[in-house]
């Protein structure tokens, strides 16, 4: 058949047939779009989300006060005067001089109000050995870690002056500056290093520095247009850092992967004894459409997060699915036309040492996937069970999933000297470290029930057990508006602190605070934020897991017109999530092996964690199913039997499908190296699913059972042949007559 017999349809073949006619256009279009996408963008701002936005619930109602009283909470710090050994106690004239130089230290910085000694406010441990300096920063909280150096250097120098006694200093803005010192390098290293990794493999994937900077040069122009747009949209919905990180993942990720898809597949017609251009038609109806149809399943998947009503979920889904749209789109539009325009200067550049392996038909070459193929195709049963097995064993602990947000030691574990801080601080001061704070907002909070209330309150959180004290009031008399701070029993012990503070909520406050009219009293906090976080999220996780499941259900019959093959890919993308669930539970829950990945066992999974990584790995799933799909069926048209077809669509696509997943891997592998644990969970996470998705699904359980179920992989019910023909795209190339057919829509070429 000549060059000129092939012709292709659809909207990615037209999108990349008039890129490459008017080539010029297109790239001075793309181009247009990323300046414009950056200068608005950077014209209009960002608008983050506000503390009150983040949660609904009580946590909401909290920051709501706050907000409308004007009120700007400081940032409290707390210095721990602590005897070593069994030596002093608070009452002791050395230890009363330790205290009083602390105070006069912390003051004649100028740079703190407020400050209270523990004789004062009977902050002394029960056992007399413990005592607290409490005081607060000047200007505002947001950066007060800025301001803070000359106060902690202050209580370092009376921490020399009083050798038998520890001296530390903890609270939100010393935190805010040891994370920001150890840390803040960290993420900027990640997020940079994610470039030169990716490029390193795209180079030894296609040998040549113009084709291996075509992905990066897509990804980044993507991530960039997304940035600005992330401006311009934050005035509807706000956006955060988290969003802006989780971006830049997603858009390296999908960005490389559909460039790499595109360029593989038009090189390899190339190779077949295609003209330019007929090479390009072809890539565009066939990797473009597989781009097209993995692109919207992404996107939808994407936008499970904004069911959530979670702003900083619905922050990374509407950011998540902006810039897989823009990746898309440039990858149908402007890619083909930077082909066009390079023609065989995209192979300038060749490492001498990296050539590629050729075979008859210009495909290329995959031993080990061929070996594996030929192996499970023969035996495709045992295949099924042994693969299946493995990945539901795999998958076995996540049952017993424990999720939380994780405390300060948990999240950093002894790497950190403030972390051994706050420990020492919560065995002394159970609670004390994150307590509860109750906002009341009241007529007149000067008002005699009020203050009755108020100490009604007080009393009653020590008598029932919820607080062993002492709970401080704070009144903002010109707002009307008391906080009450009240360290939980349990401490840093999560569900015991989540039952006080359950008890302080369920009976403590209507007893006291509740008699009054007219007044709110909502309970906020670290633990609290933690449980309205967790309650929100169980409401939220059956709407999204619904809408991500049934749309990407839909898409794939629309997009395949079968609806043995949109089963299966539900079925194995949830498989594929479910062992990596396993993975997170056996290695950060219990601990199994998790020194291999730099990790410890923290005993739960952050909370955000699972709901995040189904919507993510759901959707970047779709990646390399859509792909091997779309090439196992063109065969399938073409006339080759099913299993051949199975045979030839694995093979063709393994070198792709390895290099792209071997770039996600290695990207959110970077993530797993910082320090943190909520950031190690999400890396080896993202990491673990993407690796098996790429390996066990794509290359042993979707071929397998492709295999058992033979023609009946193409089977679509009578009663759905009037849904949209969306799989019109495919190259067109009669060959051998089709195979026999089962009852059900033919295929059509």
């Amino acid at each position: 058949m000549g060059n000129g017999d092939i012709r292709v349809r659809g909207l990615a073949a037209r999108a990349g047939g008039w890129s490459a006619r008017h080539r010029w256009a297109a790239v001075g279009i793309w181009v247009l779009f990323v300046v414009l996408a950056m200068g608005l963008g950077s014209a209009a701002g960002r608008v983050d989300v506000k503390d009150s936005d983040q949660l609904k619930g009580e946590t909401h109602t909290a920051a709501r006060i706050v907000e409308d009283a004007g009120i700007d909470e400081p940032a409290g710090e707390t210095v721990l005067i602590q005897a070593r050994g069994g030596g002093l106690k608070a009452t002791d004239p050395e230890f009363r001089d330790a205290v009083d130089a602390v105070v006069r230290a912390v003051e004649g910085t100028g740079r703190v109000t407020e400050v209270t000694s523990p004789y004062e406010t009977k902050t002394i441990s029960k056992d007399g050995r413990s005592a607290l300096v409490q005081f607060d920063m000047r200007g505002e909280s947001d950066t007060a870690g800025e301001r803070v150096e000359p106060v902690l250097k202050a209580v370092e120098g009376v921490q020399q002056d009083h050798e038998s006694l520890r001296i530390e200093e903890i609270g939100g803005a010393s935190m805010m500056k040891t994370f920001d010192d150890a840390f803040g390098d960290d993420f900027k290293k990640a997020e940079y290093s994610a470039v030169p990794v990716a490029f390193g493999i795209l180079l030894i994937a296609f040998g040549a520095l113009v084709a291996a900077l075509l992905p990066l040069a897509l990804a980044v122009t993507a991530i960039m247009a997304t940035m600005g747009l992330m401006g311009v949209v934050s005035h509807v919905m706000p956006m955060s850092e988290t969003a802006n990180s989780v971006m830049l993942l997603v858009g390296m990720a999908v960005g490389v992967d559909y460039c790499l898809f595109y360029l593989r597949r038009e090189r390899e017609e190339r190779e077949a004894g295609r003209d330019a251009q007929t090479a390009l038609r072809i890539a565009a109806a066939t990797s473009g459409r597989a781009i097209v149809v993995s692109g919207v399943t992404v996107c939808v998947a994407m936008a499970g997060m904004l069911f959530t009503g979670l702003a900083e979920f619905e922050a990374m889904g509407l950011a998540s699915l902006m810039v897989v749209a823009v990746a898309m789109v440039g990858s149908v539009t402007v890619l083909p036309a930077l082909l066009s325009l390079l023609g065989e200067r995209v192979e300038k550049g060749r490492l001498p040492f990296l050539r590629r392996r050729k075979r008859s038909g210009g495909t290329q070459d995959s031993r080990f996937w061929t070996a594996v193929l030929r192996r499970v195709l023969a035996k495709p049963v045992v295949a099924v069970v042994v693969a299946a097995g493995a990945l539901l064993a795999i998958t076995a602990p996540a049952l017993g999933m424990k999720t939380q947000q994780l405390t300060l030691d948990q999240e950093f574990g002894d790497s950190l000297p403030i972390v051994q801080t706050y420990n020492r601080l919560n065995d002394a001061f159970p609670g004390g470290s994150e307590p509860a704070e109750v906002i009341v907002k009241a007529h007149d909070i000067n008002a005699p029930e009020v203050k009755s209330a108020l100490a009604d309150f007080r009393d009653r959180a020590i008598s029932s057990g919820a607080s062993r004290g002492p709970v401080e009031i704070k009144l903002h008399d010109a707002k009307n508006v008391a906080f009450v701070y009240v360290p939980l029993v349990g401490g840093s012990d999560q569900d015991k602190a989540g039952a006080s503070l359950d008890l302080l909520r369920d009976e403590v406050r209507p007893a006291t605070l509740g008699k009054v009219d007219g007044l709110e009293a909502p309970i906020t906090g670290q633990v609290a934020g933690s449980k309205d976080f967790n309650d929100q999220l169980a409401g939220a996780v059956v709407p999204v897991f619904a809408f991500v499941v049934v749309f990407a259900f839909v898409l794939m019959l629309l997009s395949f017109r079968s609806l043995t093959i949109a089963v299966t890919s539900i079925v194995l993308n949830l498989l594929s999530v479910g062992a990596a669930y396993g993975i997170l539970v056996a290695v950060f829950q219990h601990g199994w092996g998790a020194s291999l990945v730099g990790a410890e066992g923290v005993g739960a999974i952050i909370t955000w964690l699972p709901l995040f990584l189904f919507v993510i790995l759901f959707g970047l799933s779709m990646d390399y199913h859509v792909f091997v799909v779309s090439r196992i069926r063109e065969a399938r048209l073409r006339g080759l039997a099913t299993k051949d077809a199975i045979r030839h669509g694995v093979v063709t696509t393994a070198g792709v499908v390895t290099s792209a997943a071997v770039i996600m891997v290695a990207v959110f592998a970077i993530f797993g190296t910082l320090s943190m644990q909520s950031m190690k969970q999400m890396g080896v996470g993202l990491a673990a699913a993407v690796l098996i998705d790429a390996t066990i699904i794509r290359g042993v359980l979707l071929p397998a059972v492709m295999a058992l179920l033979g023609e009946r992989n193409w089977y679509l019910p009578k009663w759905l042949h009037r849904l949209p023909d969306l799989t019109h795209d495919e190259t067109p190339q009669a060959v051998a007559a089709p195979a026999a057919r089962d009852e059900g829509e033919p295929l059509k070429v």
